[in-house]
């Protein structure tokens, strides 16, 4: 029978399955008859039987034949039988289908026993699929479910019927009844019954032995009935329970990332459901309770008689209605089905998941079909759903008893009353005492508009909500976020203000949110300032009021606003019109307004103007007041008269605030006034601030408010003392603070602390973060019974237990439902275990006590049936036991504790199996109570419920979860939902514990995943992330690649959204990239944005701001600049600084003079500060002499003809003392600007005349006046202005000058002394050096090493020399290390051993290279095992490493972790490290498997390293990582052969994909220096709208010569400057440099009147500028001299052409003759010869020096100036030591007859004639008899200092002199020597040579290491052929490039042989001369080409940008060339 009846169910669903399939496919066409004579018995048995089923059906209801298969779902449904219920049941024949049924089951009976069973499903999916090839027995089974599905939903829709009710008189059914038990009036009669039967059980008397026996009895039964029912329900819930998960996983589809890694933000039930596939451990157990057996909460705090019931509204807080729903339960349409992998069913077939039969069956069955057949079978399975449940779930009329039928179908119309008729009658909320809090939240929660309108616009009853009921305090926050102007609006109505109603609250908010106003009216109005300040809670007020704003035209004011006649709609009149009005025109006011009732009502009908009615009501009977008067200190801060009135505390605040220095004077060192002032309470401040230094200190060392956190005893007199004199403090700190106030009040004698905190603060004042005792009333505020309402926050719960813990326990621990509620919160979980341990104590006392609680002793059915049954239940009975409570209260309650109690017995009982699928069954049905809630089939609050749980349940998830491919889809995927949930409560308090571990989980998302992550999340989300961050920055450790990409999302992706998250931005703002700036959205308007740029500005780097700028000026037109007003930079804010400059230079003199302050605040750039400078000074003509400061060094950047107008005034002198002060910080102007101003007086013509004050003043410019005038200077005149001299950069000559005259009475052996020198060091004289003392030389160190240029050669080798032959100089290191790179290797070597005695010490300092590697040798040699620890311990040691050391270090410790920190230590050296070192490190990490993620840490030096062969080979991110790496140190990039440059940059550029279109601002900002060096194809192209406004960024670049002709030809184009013709000059200022980048013909087209001699020297200036800094240095010195001439070559055609020289005929005016200054200013090789030879004797002789250094004169140019210098000087013979010195590159034009005459007595002079390289060998040989001669000393006693002061003249000596020079002297010399490129003949190169290898100096050469070679450099080219020919890698490794240039092309052919050749370095084999590779053979030239084409697979030498011609000219070279190759490997 029972298989029967499962048999009839499953055919009936399948029927109506197969009738709602029919209107697509009917059964005629699905019936494939047989004919007879090939028809079995059995299939004429089914024939007959689907033929005797059709007639059964049509004789029951009539039904056509030809309409068989055409009846629907729809149209059963239809039928009235089926619709009224019971009738159909009647006319249908059941005996006739249970006989048919039973002839069904006899034809089914041998294939149930096949199988058939199990094949079921397979059977049911091939039906609902539509295919017809699914056999005949399906076709039985399909035609019997058609007519057997009409039965069972006739019998659906007659149960449904019987179970309608009637309509009743009775009252209304709870809420409980109607919306989850479904029971109506008629029901609640039953309930009486219950009530009945309850009272019996409760009046049972049953002894405790019988309780005993029936708990034992289910002790003993139970674990025996649930072990036999899990298998019972295993049986029957495990596989329906997979059929609906897998029907779910189906028509729910989860989102999942596409190919673009973006997804859909999923909803509720898909989280679920993601859940449930991810092994989620979703628990809602407690949920479903919560759900259905929730106990019904009132509105009312205690339900009783004076408890009016409210009418139910039902309303629910769930995430979304269905329309942001799209995937719907029930919808059978379903085009956007899940995949068939997504679902159990593909577990089951591919893992092999356990699983019943059929549902292996079932999920083989769909694995077959197509997504289409699969759709099918879902939508005609949903219409099975469908046609099930509308019969139970359809609102259905008949159920209406007497109500009439309805109407035909239209469109449904939702008729209900509004929210405010039914209970939201704000009208009637005059008494705010009356309203529940519970209204209060519904209606602010369902009647959101109206609420706003009606509660948080009226604050009268705002206030009284809250202050009458603390459940009301979110009110406070809710009206707040409704808009963004409402608390300015509501709150900040200042006119209204008075002592009485201000509160410090409103005044924070005011403060807050209306700042600039605020402060203002406090400035302006005495009265308001009075009333503020007059409430001591707002001291903490900071206003600026020193500077007034201009006042108004009140007269102008008045007339245009006060004009009543047209006041005519009330709505136009605004707050600030009435307040102006009343304040300046008070009699018309009264006259007009108040005297005008009509008028005068209207006003009063707004909110906002009711206190005008005050105001006239008091005006009409007073005289009207006086306008308020401006604050001025002098009137009210009289402290003469303080002593004789009564001076309010707000005043005496208000003084000390803002005149200190007089207030400290005149109150607070006058005693009897201070003591007046302080007898007043709120004067007691004045004892903390008024207390003098010695008492300051004695409180900083009592008062240690941090330490008393902690529970230590502090002593009672430092508590008094610090009570009295820092009372402020210790009322914030002490009193404020909970745990401070009870750890001190653990002492008994501090109880004094509870009255002085008491006395000190205010009622609300309570503090720290757990709240405070001051003004804490616990009767007041802990109301607990309103706490089941609106749970209290943190800070009242925690002061509530602290404070009134009985009341506490009380009422909460006895509460259940309250304690529940309570327990549920993060926050307040702490409550439960209190409670708990309060109970079991309390228990623990009541033994034995017959007293009980009021509530106890009340009867309570309920309570006590609980109680018989011995439960324990935690509910609240409370409600259920009120007097008249509900009978479903109680029913809920029996049915809630009964729950518990077997859950808790099941706990333990049933097995992991099955609570797990007891788990999975909860899931999937929480998950159908989600969808049928977004169907808005039920309301059950599911969300609200189970919110909690989804949210633990996730973060167990996140932190258990190792895969981030499942945590990503969670939080990429889900953000949204999850935040949502998160912000569904109302306290915020509820979920913050789950906010910051779903919001830690963003932090920790892989670098490489965070993009895509972060820019799919919700705008809510992200908020929640920047709240996360900026709390939490500080803790948060994140790469700034992690933190810029999260910027770059926020700021491409989310502000374009939203842009209103701007300001949540500010902790990220310094590490936005400028190209996400460019991609802000137009916020320039946005006044909150602007203001937090403004804001945050200075701290951004100076891209970032000028990226802001740019973006800005899009909202900006040179038409609205003007427009603007002289305001408009002070209303802009700093953001105008940063504009790009064709924005900028619209601003007006105006404009920028009224904005000085905003300008000079910020960092202009040079060309803005010109343009400021030269705007206002030429415009202005009466700048004071403040302007005139605060301009400073713009005042260097004016016209020196506009700074004349000054001469004769007072602000002459600061323009003066501005020009100094730009000329000490090395600005230099033009020189008209010094000779004008300094230098043109008679007063300089006789120099010793001049005061020592005059040459103070004078100091800065004394280097231009040459050393002629310093020597005509006494020591008088110099040694007072010493201290303004040390700072001066004069040339060694000019500061020897000097330093002879000071010292002429002060010895420098005193100590001090040579400290005092400053930069005057480089004038001392070698042989003064040698005779100081060891220890004044030592002490000086440190202070010699800060100046620039500091020690020349000789200085620096004969201190190091003198320091180190001390045998102390082991512990000096530290003193010494300044001139460590200057110390001789020799002197190193021989202290190796000691200096390693303290190996911390050692490894401190920076050694060279050379030293490093002797000292690493020595230590190895007593650590046999290197380890890495070992290794990193040496410190700057390590870094003179061997290969072979280091290769066995990378070999015993293979990791990733061992190689980085290796290579972080050697990024750290402060000494750059060596080639060979580099390509060592290089050789040995390439083959690891992780040596792309070393790259990253290889830094720039190694990186650079790299062969480009090897960097060509680089996929995109690896290349991409190497740009990085350059980008941020491009030091070393400049570093780089010019070749090597080149191709690197190319090949980076394609990698990266730069190489086509156009070149734009993102390109070449991400290049950094490399940007210039890209093919001039791509450079071409870059963007000019960028080119233009980046010109001053883009002049600190490197070019070639090419790139300077692409620059010239882009500047003239017309998209940018256009033709020069039309160059004007602020086109000028912008080229600048670039100008020299113009061919000579287009220089000739600028206009004449444009270059004037001033602009001219400006250019030279910047020039000269960009050439000494940091890239302009390097760039100089890689590029070779042809270019270096041709830039020279137009610099001086630029001068020459517009000064007339290059005019032929034209007489030079003497105006064009060049001066020193001039000469200084420009370049003298610049000026024709004939003008500096005509140059006056003074003006030649102070630029005599400047001739010498300059390297472009020729030599006919250099004899001119000899001969000039002759004519001044006299002939050679009478030149001066000082004339000699100077002469420099001029010296060289002597004579040999001259330079043996001339007086070489000094080692300054021979080290400056040493310094020349062009001497001829006959030149050198009388030099160096002429040193000899004037030392007085022989070749033998030369000592290392002389030998490097002789410098080149050292080739002047002969060979043989040579070999008995001392070979230690001369080792000591090496380290300078070893640097030049010496002209010596290889006899003296190998008798230099045989010095060094001498015993006493390094020894044999065999024995010398690199760094031995490293330190000789260029000698090393003289030893002998055969030693150099045994030289192995090592000793390679330390040749220097300009050594290997040196070796005679002969030597060199015939000592390298090729497997030599192939160990040079890249530098090595690019200093070999053309020479040298003419005479080398080709396997020589092969092995060279090798090393020079690294990056190329040919052999072609790159060195003369050969287009890759090969070397070799036949077969025989390239046999010889792989020879080569295989000897090479061979060794």
């Amino acid at each position: 029978m029972l298989l029967r009846m499962q048999i009839f169910f499953a055919l009936s669903i399948l029927g109506m399955v197969c009738d709602a399939a029919r209107p697509v496919r009917s059964l005629s066409r699905a019936v494939s008859r047989k004919g007879p004579a090939d028809a079995s018995k059995f299939d004429r048995n089914i024939e007959e039987l689907i033929e005797r089923i059709h007639d059964l059906s049509n004789e029951n209801h009539n039904v056509d034949a030809n309409a068989r298969g055409g009846i629907s779902a729809d149209e059963i449904l239809e039928d009235p039988n089926v619709r009224t219920g019971g009738t159909v049941l009647e006319g249908i024949d059941v005996s006739a289908y249970y006989g048919v049924l039973g002839k069904v089951f006899a034809m089914y009976r041998p294939l149930i026993e096949d199988g058939f069973i199990e094949n079921l499903p397979k059977t049911f999916v091939c039906i609902l699929s539509g295919r017809t090839d699914c056999g005949l027995e399906a076709e039985l089974t399909k035609t019997v479910s058609l007519e057997l599905g009409k039965p069972l939903l006739s019998l659906l829709s007659s149960v449904k019927s019987q179970t309608c009710t009637r309509s009743s008189t009775s009252s209304e059914p709870s809420l409980f009844q109607r919306s989850y038990l479904r029971v109506d009036d008629s029901t609640v009669e039953q309930f009486s019954a219950f009530q009945e039967i309850m009272t019996a059980l409760s009046r049972l008397s049953l002894s405790d032995k019988v309780m005993s026996a029936w708990t034992g009895l289910i002790d003993m039964t139970f674990p025996a009935i649930v072990t036999h029912g899990s298998e019972f329900i295993l049986t029957f819930l495990q596989t329906p329970m997979d059929y609906v998960k897998i029907a779910l996983q189906f028509g729910i589809a989860m989102p999942a990332l596409d190919q673009n890694e973006q997804c859909q933000q999923g909803d509720l039930k898909q989280l679920l459901m993601w859940g449930i596939r991810h092994n989620v451990s979703w628990s809602f157990g407690d949920s479903i309770l919560d759900m259905f057996l929730a106990p019904e909460s009132t509105l009312c705090s205690y339900p009783g008689p004076d408890c009016q019931s409210l009418p139910t509204v039902s309303f629910s807080r769930t995430l979304k209605a269905v329309e942001d729903n799209p995937t719907a339960l029930l919808r059978c349409d379903h085009d956007n089905l899940a995949r068939f992998n997504d679902t159990l069913c593909a577990d089951i077939i591919t893992v092999g998941l356990q699983s019943s039969s059929t549902l292996s069956t079932f999920c083989n069955a769909l694995s077959i079909l197509n997504p289409t057949e699969v759709e099918q079978v879902w939508s005609n399975t949903c219409h099975v759903i469908q046609a099930l449940l509308l019969p139970i779930l359809e609102d259905r009329s008949d159920c209406s008893g007497d109500i009439p039928a309805p109407p035909p179908p239209g469109p449904r119309v939702s008729r209900s009353l509004s929210l405010s008729q039914l209970l939201c009658n704000y009208g009637n909320w005059t008494n705010a005492s009356d309203v529940d809090a519970g209204l209060v939240t519904l209606c602010s929660e369902n009647d959101r508009q109206e609420f706003i309108l009606a509660v948080c616009s009226n604050i009268q009853l705002m206030q009284a909500l809250m202050n009458n009921n603390p459940n009301n305090s979110w009110l406070w926050n809710f009206c707040v976020n409704s808009s963004d102007g409402y608390m300015v609006s509501q709150f900040c109505r200042y006119q209204t203000w008075t002592a009485e109603t201000v509160d410090p609250t409103m005044v924070a908010v005011c403060w807050d949110q209306d700042k600039e106003r605020l402060m203002i009216l406090l400035c302006q109005n005495l009265d308001l300032f009075t009333v503020v300040f007059s409430h001591v809670d707002n001291n903490w007020l900071q206003l600026n009021c020193t500077e007034a704003p201009t006042q108004p035209d009140i007269n102008s004011l008045v007339a245009a606003s006060c004009q009543y006649s047209e006041w005519q709609n009330v709505m136009e009149i605004t707050i600030e019109m009435i307040s102006m009005c009343i304040q300046n025109d008070d009699k018309g006011f009264v006259l007009e307004v108040c005297a005008n009732a009509t008028f005068l009502n209207e006003l009063l009908h707004n909110s906002a103007t009711v206190w005008v009615g005050e105001y006239c009501t008091v005006s009409l009977n007073s005289t009207p007041t006086n306008p308020p008067v401006v604050f001025s200190i002098p009137d009210w801060c009289n402290y003469d008269k303080w002593s004789k009135v009564l001076v309010d505390p707000s005043m005496v605040e208000l003084c000390w605030r803002h005149d200190q220095m007089s207030f400290n004077k005149n109150v607070c060192c006058n005693m009897p006034l201070f003591e007046k002032l302080t007898l007043e309470p709120q004067n007691e401040w004045l004892m903390s601030v008024c207390v003098d230094k010695d008492t300051k200190d004695i409180l900083s060392q009592v008062c240690q408010y941090s330490d008393w956190n902690k529970p230590i005893i502090v002593d009672m007199t430092d508590l008094a003392l610090c009570a009295e004199l820092d009372s402020l403090n210790f009322t914030q700190k002490v009193c404020t603070n909970t745990t401070v106030l009870q750890n001190l009040l653990a002492n008994p004698d501090n109880t004094w602390l509870l009255a002085y905190c008491a006395n000190h603060t205010g009622p609300g004042s309570g503090g720290g973060q757990g709240g405070g005792l001051l003004g804490f009333k616990p009767v007041e505020q802990c109301q607990y019974h309103s706490w089941a309402a609106a749970l209290p926050d943190t800070s009242l719960l925690n002061l509530c237990w602290d404070y009134d813990q009985a009341n506490f326990v009380s009422s909460i621990c006895t509460n259940t439902g309250l304690l529940s509620l309570l327990t549920k919160e993060p926050y307040s979980l702490w409550v439960g275990t209190l409670c708990t341990t309060y109970t079991n104590y309390t228990k623990g006392n009541s033994q034995g006590k017959t007293n009980s609680t009021s509530t106890d002793s009340q009867p309570c059915l309920v309570r006590d049936i609980v109680r018989r049954l011995n439960w324990t239940c935690s509910a609240d009975f409370s409600p259920a036991c009120q007097p008249g409570s509900s009978q479903t209260q109680a029913l809920q309650l029996l049915l809630r504790c009964g729950v518990k109690v077997l859950q808790h017995r099941l706990e333990g009982l049933l097995t992991t199996h099955m609570a797990s699928v007891v788990d999975q069954a909860t899931s999937v049905t929480v998950v159908l109570l989600v969808a049928l809630e977004e169907s808005q089939m039920m309301s059950l609050r599911v969300t609200e419920n189970i919110r909690f749980n989804v949210l633990k349940s996730v973060v167990l998830y996140l932190e258990k979860e190792t895969n981030f491919d499942n945590k990503r889809v969670l939080l990429q995927c889900f953000g949204k939902v999850l935040t949502s949930l998160m912000q569904t409560g109302r306290h915020g308090n509820s979920d913050g514990f789950f906010l910051i571990k779903v919001t830690e989980e963003y932090f920790r998302i892989p670098l490489a995943n965070l993009r895509a992550v972060l820019s799919a999340v919700d705008i809510t989300t992200v908020r929640q992330i920047l709240q996360y961050f900026s709390r939490n920055q500080g803790t948060l450790q994140f790469t700034d690649d992690y933190l810029g990409t999260m910027v770059s999302v926020l700021f491409q992706t989310h502000l374009v959204r939203d842009g209103s998250l701007f300001p949540e931005l500010v902790p990220l703002l310094a590490l936005v990239n400028p190209a996400d700036i460019q991609s802000l959205p137009p916020l320039q308007t946005n006044l909150i944005v602007r203001n937090t740029i403004n804001s945050n500005i200075r701290s951004l780097s100076v891209e970032q701001r000028r990226a802001f700028g740019r973006w800005y000026s899009r909202a900006l037109s040179s038409l609205n600049m003007t427009a603007g007003g002289p305001s408009f930079i002070r209303d802009t804010g700093n953001l105008i600084v940063y504009l790009p400059f064709h924005s900028f230079q619209h601003l007006s003199p105006a404009q920028l003079l009224a904005g000085m302050d905003v300008l000079l605040m910020n960092t202009l750039s040079h060309l803005q500060q010109q343009f400021v400078a030269e705007s206002l000074i030429r415009t202005f003509r009466n700048l004071t002499v403040e302007q005139f400061r605060r301009l400073g060094n713009l005042t260097c950047l004016s016209d020196p003809k506009d700074l004349q107008v000054y001469r004769n005034t007072e602000a002459f002198s600061v323009i003066q003392d501005n020009i100094r002060a730009c000329v000490a910080q090395g600005l230099r102007g033009p020189s008209d600007m010094i000779s004008s101003l300094f230098l043109n007086g008679s007063e300089l013509q006789s120099p010793g005349s001049l005061s020592a004050g005059r040459v103070l003043q004078l100091a800065s410019f004394l280097p231009w006046l040459g050393v002629d005038f310093l020597q005509k200077l006494s020591q008088s005149q110099l040694s007072p202005a010493l201290t303004a001299l040390v700072s001066v950069p004069f040339t060694p000559a000019q500061a020897s000058v000097i330093v002879d005259k000071v010292s002429l009475n002060n010895s420098l052996a005193l100590p001090g002394q040579l400290q005092k020198l400053g930069s005057l060091v480089s004038g001392v004289k070698v042989e003064t050096l040698w005779n100081l003392p060891s220890d004044i030389l030592l002490s000086s160190l440190p202070d010699i090493a800060l100046h620039t240029p500091g020690l020349n050669p000789s200085q620096a080798n004969t201190i190091t020399t003198k320091l180190w032959d001390s045998p102390e100089v082991t512990g000096w290191l530290d003193k010494v290390e300044p001139l460590l790179p200057s110390t001789p290797l020799l002197s190193v070597l021989t202290r190796a051993s000691l200096l390693l005695a303290n190996r911390t010490l050692a490894g401190r300092q920076a050694w060279n290279t050379q030293q490093a590697k002797t000292l690493f040798k020595e230590a190895v040699k007593t650590m046999p095992n290197l380890s890495t620890e070992t290794f990193l311990a040496l410190g700057s040691i390590a870094r003179g490493v061997s290969c072979t050391a280091l290769r066995q270090l990378f070999r015993d410790k293979p990791t990733f972790s061992s190689m980085r920190s290796v290579l972080a230590f050697m990024n750290k050296q402060s000494v750059p490290l060596h080639s060979s070192l580099k390509k060592c490190i290089i050789e040995e990490l390439y083959y690891f498997d992780f040596f792309s993620e070393l790259l990253g840490e290889f830094g720039a030096q190694i990186a650079l390293a790299l062969p480009v062969s090897t960097i060509k080979k680089f996929p995109a991110d690896m290349m991409d990582t190497l740009r990085k790496i350059i980008v941020k140190d491009s030091h070393h990039f400049l570093l780089l052969p010019s070749t090597k440059q080149d191709i690197l940059v190319d090949k980076m550029v394609q990698r990266l994909g730069m190489y086509t279109g156009e070149f734009t601002e993102d390109e070449f900002r991400s290049l950094g220096i490399m940007a210039t060096y890209v093919v001039d194809e791509v450079f071409v192209q870059v963007v000019r709208s960028f080119f233009v406004e980046s010109l001053e960024f883009l002049r600190e670049f490197c070019y070639n010569s090419s790139k300077r002709d692409i620059v010239a030809q882009i500047l003239q184009e017309p998209g940018t400057f256009g033709p020069v013709q039309n160059w004007t000059p602020e086109t000028l200022n912008q080229v600048d440099r670039f100008l020299f980048f113009l061919p000579k013909e287009t220089l000739q087209q600028i206009p004449q009147a444009l270059m004037t001699p001033g602009r001219i020297e400006r250019l030279f200036l910047s020039q000269h500028r960009w050439e000494s800094g940091a890239v302009g240095a390097l760039c100089i010195q890689g590029r070779d001299q042809v270019e270096q001439t041709q830039l020279f070559e137009r610099q001086q055609f630029v001068l020459q052409n517009f000064l007339g020289f290059l005019k032929v005929g034209q007489v030079k005016p003497p105006a064009l003759m060049p001066t020193c200054e001039k000469l200084h200013a420009t370049q003298p090789s610049a000026w024709s010869t004939d003008s500096l030879t005509g140059m006056s004797p003074a003006a030649f002789s102070c630029s005599l020096e400047l001739f010498g250094q300059d390297p472009f004169f020729s030599s006919y140019q250099q004899k001119l100036l000899l001969q000039k210098t002759k004519e001044i000087y006299g002939a050679a013979r009478s030149f001066s030591s000082s004339v000699i010195t100077q002469l420099g590159r001029i010296a060289s034009q002597l004579s040999v007859a001259e330079l043996s005459v001339i007086r070489l007595s000094e080692l300054s002079t021979i080290s400056a004639l040493g310094a020349v390289s062009t001497w001829s060998s006959r030149q050198l040989a009388v030099l160096s008899s002429s040193v000899l001669n004037s030392t007085q000393l022989g070749p033998s006693q030369l000592d290392s200092s002389t030998l490097v002061a002789m410098g080149h003249i050292l080739c002047g000596i002969k060979d043989s002199d040579m070999r008995s020079l001392n070979a230690v002297e001369f080792s000591k010399a090496v380290l300078w020597l070893g640097g030049l490129r010496l002209s010596c003949s290889e006899e003296q190169q190998q008798a230099l040579a045989g010095l060094l290898s001498h015993s006493l100096a390094f020894g044999p050469i065999s024995s010398w290491g690199p760094e031995v070679f490293i330190e000789v450099g260029a000698l090393s080219a003289g030893l002998p052929d055969m030693a150099m020919s045994s030289l192995v890698k090592e000793q390679i490794e330390g040749l220097t490039p300009l050594a290997v240039s040196l070796i005679r092309a002969d030597k060199f052919a015939v000592v390298f042989d090729p497997a030599q050749i192939s160990m040079f370095s890249y530098e090595q084999a690019k200093a070999v001369t053309e020479a040298q590779r003419l005479l080398l053979s080709p396997v020589q030239l092969t092995a060279m080409s090798m090393v020079l084409t690294v990056w190329d697979d040919k052999p072609v030498d790159f060195r003369g940008r050969s287009p890759g011609l090969a070397l070799c000219p036949s077969p025989l070279c390239h046999l010889l060339g792989l020879l080569m190759v295989l000897l090479v490997s061979a060794l």
